[in-house]
């Protein structure tokens, strides 16, 4: 099942990082996105570390979808 839908998986986990990326760099701007804007109403540290969450959840979401788990290249 994975294989058939690894691009659709991979596109998710960039879409994850790119957003929790691009809403970091936006709020050192000041900007947010409209669809994010409950995370400011969290306290900073909490907003931050779901920016934070959601980057690195969306590269391991890319990492698992662009991976072969049938190679055995690590498995020696």
């Amino acid at each position: 099942m994975m294989k058939k839908n690894k691009g659709i998986y991979a596109l998710i986990g960039f879409l994850l990082a790119g957003t929790g990326l691009l809403s970091i760099v936006l709020s050192l701007v000041g900007v947010q996105f409209a669809f994010l804007k409950w995370q400011s109403m969290l306290p900073s540290p909490f907003g931050f570390l779901l920016k934070i969450v959601m980057i690195v959840v969306g590269m391991v979401i890319m990492y698992l979808a662009l991976t072969d788990p049938d190679r055995e290249e690590f498995m020696e």
